[in-house]
């Protein structure tokens, strides 16, 4: 998803409030032929749009590459089976039905899987054992490659041909050791299949990311950082020479960034004359475009303040351009005036930009193929999101839709781009999402609509316009829905992003707040009727809201944080030290820890709250949930609690999927006192502990 979304700009100010586009869907007879529509309370509206339809057939698409001959293949996440990721070449599965393609490096994962077009195969790590495997692309045998190591210890992601040795380098996370963390570093394996131990190439580093050799193989090129940065924070590159035998023959000579600068470079990539190219946010504070130059420097190839050409790396293996030839870039970026992203070709030399059209506001993953067709994951503000290619025409056409979901231009509710004013003289960003049903409008006598603000995770990422179904659920029930990118959001610039830096729980909190406020202020919603929602950054924010601000009538979390002490204590390495950026370095902010955590202030609540929690979370362990829980019955708080079996951090099956979205609406419905609409049969109501106080 976070590959779709990309980046989004801050749009326009609330009197300029406006959709991103119009929808093409059912137009002409459609609109000539509407029904009167039925009086009816917001939340209470029918819609055909049920869990069921929404998450019925619903894959999570994880981007594409191109094959033998230029054979589409992607990654499909099914929910319908567990979650599990599914390797597929133009429409045919390749992962035998008991694998799961996932990586566990750094938890979040990516780059699990690559294709190796030239040699027939595809590479891939299995999610239960975390063994890297080849794959004939011809025959599908499967070839362990690494060594037989208990309890998923050695772990592979962001993989690297080197063909000329006959391996892949990638990040390693090592879990064999004694020590508290698990050892990170740059590995090479050989692609015989002998299941050898994999030889360091680089160590030393707490972090290691985006390996990549010239196209000699001589040199290699590679991201690390170091504790208490995360990768959008401080990062460098290195450069180290590589011997005959695939060595590194020289002391890693650093390029760009460094510790103690202000810089988070990244994803570098070699001309086919050695040149490096890279992205960095020096200078503007913009991730942009840069070429090494020989003497050393860093030369903004195109400068644009204001367009973010990369994001912040949460995953492995993302890529938002490609280098064609010398002087030739495929890339994409985000603009903070700009809803939707551009694709467009980079004249290294000049800084031309030539843009390429695509039928889409939001998209990742681009790919060339050998005959120089494009192929992307396509989302739009109108449709679920694709994987979709060039014909021979130039013209995009989609190989694989993650859901058939399609809906009329009557049921369609479009973003609305609000710049709204937050704390002290700030302003945030938000998508608006009216409520919207062909068959269905509010009671009248002055009624408005509930509102539900969405906080997205991360915290240090970002929410876009593109579809999503889980909106639509709410919109064509009469809710109307806030998408928020508080301040510490990322597409707006180092400056917006830094917001957060010492302040969560502080100013995500304000915007989240401000927000449901300004839509209140206007009359677009119910102010006595204002709800919040998220997971994980997001649900802390949301249980944040509901401790420190009087705005939000109740919430629901989803594995969201509510005691940061035991977060700063208890999660895996990548975020180990995050919340040294977020809050402050512990244990020496002990008391701020106390004070910004929902679960220490639980005298200040009074909303009634519902939690939902996967019972394997290794990033919010499921304790902080049931302690939340028990400590809002011991204060007679309304809540409810709901675990379950099977789930990490992200619910993945299809059923639990369902339930959480039934059962965050009935929830709503008991506690804002309307009649809910269109449950699933046998749907077992949520139960709402001291609901009656």
């Amino acid at each position: 998803q976070a590959n779709v979304a990309g980046e989004r700009g801050p749009g326009v100010g609330p009197e300029e409030l406006r959709p991103l586009e119009e929808p093409s869907v059912m137009k002409g007879v459609t609109s000539m032929m509407r029904k009167t529509k039925v009086s009816k309370p917001y939340g209470s509206w029918s819609s055909k749009l049920t869990s069921e339809v929404v998450t019925a057939g619903a894959l999570r698409l994880g981007g594409m590459q191109f094959g033998v001959g230029g054979r589409p293949m992607w990654l499909e996440g099914r929910p319908q089976e567990g979650g599990r990721n599914v390797l597929v070449a133009d429409g045919t599965d390749l992962t035998p039905k008991d694998m799961n393609v996932r990586t566990r490096v750094h938890e979040y994962g990516g780059g699990a899987w690559k294709v190796l077009p030239d040699l027939g195969l595809a590479l891939f790590t299995d999610f239960k054992t975390q063994f890297l495997y080849k794959q004939s692309l011809a025959t599908t045998d499967l070839t362990p490659l690494t060594p037989e190591v208990e309890n998923a210890e050695l772990r592979f992601a962001d993989f690297e041909l080197d063909a000329t040795r006959n391996r892949v380098i990638c990040v390693m996370e090592d879990h064999r050791g004694d020590g508290k963390e698990p050892v990170n570093s740059l590995a090479a394996v050989d692609l015989d299949g002998g299941r050898a131990e994999p030889v360091t190439i680089a160590a030393g580093s707490d972090f290691y990311a985006s390996p990549v050799l010239s196209r000699d193989g001589t040199k290699l090129a590679y991201v690390s950082w170091e504790h208490p940065a995360m990768p959008w924070d401080i990062t460098s590159i290195f450069v180290v020479e590589l011997g005959e035998d695939g060595l590194p023959s020289s002391e890693p000579k650093l390029v760009a960034g460094g510790p103690g600068k202000e810089e988070a470079p990244q994803q570098p990539q070699f001309c086919p004359d050695g040149r490096l190219i890279y992205i960095s946010d020096e200078g503007t504070g913009w991730w942009n475009l840069f070429e090494l130059e020989a003497e050393g420097r860093g030369r903004s190839i195109c400068p644009m303040p204001g367009c973010e050409f990369g994001g912040p790396p949460w995953m492995l293996g993302t890529r938002t351009y490609e280098v064609l030839d010398d002087d030739k870039i495929l890339c994409s970026y985000s603009s903070a005036d700009k809803p939707t992203k551009t694709l467009a070709y980079l004249k290294i030399s000049t800084g031309a930009l030539e843009e390429v059209p695509i039928p889409y506001g939001s998209f990742g993953g681009v790919q060339v193929a050998p005959d120089g067709r494009l192929g992307a994951l396509g989302g739009s503000t109108t449709k679920p999101v694709e994987i979709a290619m060039q014909n021979e025409s130039g013209d995009w056409t989609a190989v694989k839709k993650s859901s058939s979901l399609s809906l009329e231009e009557d049921t369609l509710s479009l973003a609305q781009v609000i710049k709204y004013p937050s704390k002290n003289g700030r302003h945030s960003y938000m998508f608006f999402y009216p409520p919207k049903n062909a068959e269905f409008e509010g009671s009248g006598d002055g009624e408005l609509p509930p509102l539900l603000v969405k906080t997205h995770g991360g915290p240090t990422a970002a929410t876009s316009a593109s579809f999503s179904p889980m909106i639509q659920y709410w919109t064509s029930r009469g809710f109307a829905v806030a998408d928020v990118n508080y301040g510490g959001s990322t597409g707006y610039g180092r400056e917006y992003r830094e917001l957060l830096k010492g302040a969560w729980g502080i100013v995500d909190v304000e915007d989240a707040a401000a927000a449901a406020q300004y839509l209140a202020d206007q009359g677009m919603v119910d102010r006595n009727r204002l709800a919040i929602d998220g997971g994980s950054a997001g649900g802390y924010t949301t249980l944040a809201c509901l401790a420190f601000t009087d705005v939000f009538t109740a919430g629901c979390s989803l594995y969201g944080v509510a005691s940061l002490e035991a977060l700063a204590g208890d999660t895996h390495k990548f975020e180990s030290r995050y919340l040294d950026y977020l809050v402050g370095p512990y244990p020496e902010t002990k008391q701020i820890y106390k004070d910004r955590a929902p679960i220490e202030n639980l005298e200040k609540f009074s909303a009634p709250l519902m939690l939902f929690q996967g019972l394997e979370d290794k990033i919010v362990p499921p304790n902080q949930a049931q302690m939340m829980f028990d400590i809002c019955l011991e204060k007679k708080i309304p809540a409810a609690l709901e675990m379950f079996e099977g789930e990490q951090h992200g619910f993945r099956k299809e059923e639990n999927i369902r339930r959480c979205l039934d059962g965050e609406y009935n929830f709503y419905s008991q506690v804002f006192g309307f009649e809910a609409a269109g449950l699933p049969e046998g749907f077992v109501p949520v139960n709402i502990s001291n609901l009656n106080n």
